[in-house]
């Protein structure tokens, strides 16, 4: 009986055993499924590369961002209060979607600060102009207008703006700060920058469309940048004026055309329809100038610059990546019957107040066998002069849209607002 007894309990431990063993086997199994589960998960949700959410997942390991959405969370701006509000990218299909904005990884991954600029990149910064003559601000008094003295003021470089308030789909940032021009005057300033991000009935009303197609992945945003002078003195042409200078560095490719359609008229009246002597003259197969519409190539191959008149220029300025199908516009706010522009040109002026409204830049080796700062291509717009007397304010608006789709969805926005067709673009250079 006691044998039997024992036997029995042999046989129930044993069957324990075996059942720990079962479940711990089934366990285990369970377990390395979810965890690959997890892993699986946990790699779909990393951004793919190049994408917004890839930058700024990037950007967020040295600079504070602040990211604005719309409703439908697709169209997205990051921004940054540690570099002036800059907006530093966007997407137009959320985390996964095209980072419009180049971003100069090489100089953030180094830490070090440059001594003339730090180029981080984001495709709209706030500048103040002008950068060259007797009234720049990039220059001190009695400095050669080489490249050895050229220095970016640390306020439009390295200084952060303050941040004044936060929603869901905008920011508003301000600083307080002086300036001294190459003359020698004092500017005492307040600067107030708001970003916006944009509905798409708000882009259908600031581009004046009818209908947007769905087809068509959008993203805008809308700056308003303000300038006060809160110093005693008034600021005259005789001591210099300042303008705001807004810079948008995006990413190149060797199919993307920058398109500016320009006020025909007699040159005698209205002056050159462009100004192409920036970096030397440019060459006729990177810049065509048609009956209404200038072509300009915005491949990141060759450093060029070119900037219109306010005779010549209207209130909007874009390129198209024919490979991509992205299409890029700015807008500003131009006024009207207003020709004094700051002259930003490295050299003493005869004309310091005959400056350029827009300007389009197209990165590359400063020389041959030199490092390009990117490469990258710009499209700029600036205020006019701002004479603004103690206590007075000058602002100005620029709103920068991103659209990608096909050739036949973007084929009628490109001819209502820039007068030409996809094609037209395609074979400017032919």
């Amino acid at each position: 009986m006691k044998k039997l007894q024992m036997n029995r309990l042999q046989k129930l431990v044993i069957f324990m055993l075996s059942l720990g063993a079962i479940m711990s086997c089934n366990h285990k199994k369970k377990s390395e499924k979810d965890n690959k589960i997890s892993d699986s998960e946990q790699h779909q949700s990393e951004p793919t590369k190049g994408s917004y959410g890839d930058d700024v997942s990037f950007m967020k390991n040295y600079i504070e961002l602040i990211e604005l959405t719309d409703a439908n969370n697709q169209s997205k701006v990051a921004v940054s209060a540690t570099l002036q509000g800059r907006v530093m990218t966007s997407s137009a299909n959320g985390e996964n979607g095209r980072s419009y904005g180049w971003i100069n990884r090489e100089l953030f991954e180094s830490k070090e600060i440059q001594e003339h600029i730090n180029v981080y990149g984001g495709e709209e910064r706030f500048w103040l102009g002008p950068e060259g003559g007797q009234y720049s601000i990039f220059f001190k008094k009695g400095a050669e207008f080489t490249l050895e003295d050229w220095y970016t003021p640390k306020l439009i470089d390295l200084e952060p703006f303050d941040v004044k308030n936060v929603s869901a789909t905008s920011a508003t940032f301000t600083k307080k700060a002086s300036l001294k021009n190459y003359s020698g005057f004092q500017f005492d300033m307040e600067i107030e920058r708001e970003v916006a991000i944009l509905s798409k009935e708000d882009i259908q009303k600031e581009l004046g469309l009818q209908n947007l197609s769905d087809n068509i992945k959008t993203v805008a945003y809308q700056t308003t940048n303000t300038l006060k002078n809160i110093g005693k003195t008034n600021w005259k042409k005789d001591s210099g004026l300042l303008s705001i200078w807004l810079l948008g560095m995006f990413n190149h490719s060797p199919n993307t055309t920058i398109v500016i359609p320009y006020v025909q008229g007699d040159e005698a009246e209205l002056g050159n329809l462009v100004n192409d002597t920036y970096f030397g003259k440019v060459p006729s197969d990177r810049l065509v100038v048609k009956e209404n519409v200038i072509f300009f190539k915005g491949d990141g191959e060759y450093r060029s610059k070119i900037g219109l008149t306010p005779m010549r220029a209207k209130d909007i300025a874009g390129s198209y990546d024919s490979a991509n199908g992205i299409l890029t516009i700015v807008k500003y706010n131009k006024p009207k019957n207003v020709t004094d522009y700051v002259n930003s040109m490295w050299e003493i002026q005869k004309e310091p107040f005959s400056g350029d409204v827009i300007n389009a830049y197209n990165d590359g080796a400063p020389e041959p066998g030199a490092k390009p700062l990117g490469p990258f291509y710009e499209l700029e717009t600036s205020s006019p002069a701002l004479a603004l007397k103690s206590g007075e304010s000058g602002t100005h608006i620029q709103t920068t849209f991103h659209m990608e789709g096909d050739e036949t969805t973007l084929n009628p926005i490109v001819k209502e607002l820039f007068g030409v067709t996809i094609n037209d673009i395609k074979t400017a250079f032919n």
